[in-house]
């Protein structure tokens, strides 16, 4: 098993949510199996990788939308894009085309640790911030009222486009 293609959960990677945590945990674990299954079992985990990050991005989305940021927002873009392409990658696997699932896996590795440190912690301080829990999808007692202003950084400056 190749290091380029596999991702450890570190210090790092820990948001300090722990159902946001647990889940990024599961998605390495995915990311991880797929590298080390065998060519015969290899589409079939890559599969249950792409189901897991259909309900993982759909969980971060949820709670993105409950707490008043617009579908617009970048986080979600850069969602879709992942999304799209790793379900591409699985119809051209379907279709034989099995080369292009090590291909993902690298690029997964490679983009996961910046999102999760960068767009997904900063999710989870503002949802921290405006009082969501994300065990109950629900607000605390209390909590602000949810709004636009002030969305979560998506890494740019704020005089910058999301892109």
């Amino acid at each position: 098993m190749s290091a380029t293609h596999t991702l450890s959960w570190t210090e790092e990677l820990v948001l300090g949510d722990a159902r946001t945590d647990h889940t990024h945990q599961e998605f390495i674990d995915l990311v991880n199996a797929t590298t080390a299954a065998p060519l015969e079992n290899k589409l079939a985990v890559y599969q249950e990788l792409v189901a897991h990050t259909v309900e993982h991005f759909a969980q971060e989305e949820r709670w993105m939308a409950a707490c008043g940021i617009q579908p617009d927002f970048c986080h979600f873009g850069q969602h879709a894009s992942v999304l799209q392409v790793m379900q591409e990658v699985e119809r051209r696997a379907l279709n034989g085309e099995m080369e292009y699932i090590a291909s993902m896996i690298e690029a997964l590795v490679e983009w996961f640790p910046s999102h999760a440190s960068g767009m997904d912690a900063g999710l989870v301080s503002y949802l921290q911030e405006k009082g969501y829990d994300t065990t109950t999808e629900t607000f605390r007692e209390g909590a602000p009222v949810a709004t636009e202003a002030a969305v979560p950084s998506c890494g740019h400056a704020p005089d910058e486009p999301c892109a």
